[in-house]
């Protein structure tokens, strides 16, 4: 009676836990849209006089200041616009006079699939690179991981896509230097105006996931699940994959979901080196144009998606690891 009294209790523990994460989640988006927004009312500049230029008359500034709302009170401004958030009326571009939102529809068929192929890209070396390095600690391979590494994490991302702009593009003409022709031109000349910044964005996230993968595979290959399996006759390769490599998922799922708010930061570089028309590039231009409204919108964006991407991974722990369901 006591196992079928707390079987369901347990079953219910890990949604349970999940819709608390979503209501944290809901409360800390309304608190970072509030920071947002108070810091770009606390930029200087008057998006009125860059929209008009200084010559502008006091009258005139004064009526478009009004057409804008920024005559309102900073509460009422904020209120304002959070319903719109709330409401999918994200507002109009000062720059462009165009809805926000189909700004950051246009920018994100060029962000999304760059932030993706990255993180693909990132598993694929990370991964396989950590587990052969724990295989043979001290090894070539080791050596060679631990190199990736130091590399990896001491250059900057906007540094290696320089290079591989130098190197690569310019010197083998293997892909294009800059630019993106747009997905009407072809998935395949879309897909490789993105791989040189999607390698550059790559390269830092696999430097921290490989040290993250050969640290969890050396502590797990001395568990006694490990010796159990290799006492059933299983070989040294058939343990490590099979047995090893799904636990040590876990430290790696986790690191990769504090890596995505580092991964949307490095956009905002790497596009702009590759001249890439995404969502990095847009919010640069409406900083340096005062388009706050843009710029706003899409930081909470940015946030929204990190936040989101960091829930995510928390639901995809019970996936890997059926224990915690429990």
């Amino acid at each position: 009676m006591a196992q079928a009294a707390g079987s369901p209790k347990r079953s219910k523990g890990a949604p349970a836990r999940l819709a608390r994460r979503f209501v944290f989640l809901l409360a800390s988006l309304l608190a970072v849209s509030f920071v947002i927004f108070a810091v770009m009312a606390a930029v200087p500049g008057d998006p009125a006089e860059i929209m008009l230029g200084t010559s502008a008359a006091p009258d005139t500034l004064a009526a478009l200041r009004h057409q804008l709302g920024l005559d309102q009170p900073f509460f009422l401004r904020y209120l304002d616009w959070l319903f719109g958030v709330l409401t999918g009326d994200l507002g109009n571009s000062y720059t462009y006079s165009t809805p926000v939102d189909a700004l950051i529809a246009e920018r994100l068929a060029v962000t999304l699939p760059l932030a993706a192929l990255a993180i693909l890209l990132s598993l694929a070396i990370s991964v396989p690179l950590g587990v052969l390095a724990a295989a043979r600690p001290s090894g070539p391979v080791d050596l060679l991981a631990a190199l990736f590494a130091q590399i990896g994490i001491a250059v900057p991302n906007f540094w290696i896509g320089l290079l591989l702009i130098l190197g690569v593009a310019l010197t083998f003409g293997w892909f294009p230097a800059g630019g993106f022709p747009g997905w009407e031109a072809g998935v395949l000349p879309a897909l490789n105006a993105l791989v040189l910044p999607a390698i550059a964005l790559a390269v830092p996230q696999a430097a921290v996931l490989t040290r993250v993968t050969r640290t969890a595979v050396i502590e797990l290959t001395g568990e006694d699940f490990v010796r159990t399996a290799r006492a059933k006759g299983a070989t040294p390769a058939y343990a490590l994959w099979r047995h090893v490599l799904p636990n040590a998922l876990i430290p790696v799922v986790t690191m990769l979901g504090l890596q995505i708010s580092v991964l949307i930061a490095g956009t905002v570089l790497v596009e702009n080196v590759f001249a890439l028309p995404g969502m990095g590039t847009l919010a640069y231009q409406a900083l340096a144009q005062r388009d706050l409204i843009v710029v706003q919108n899409v930081a909470l964006f940015f946030a929204a998606i990190v936040m989101g991407l960091n829930f995510a991974v928390d639901a995809l722990y019970a996936v890997i690891d059926p224990r915690l369901r429990r």
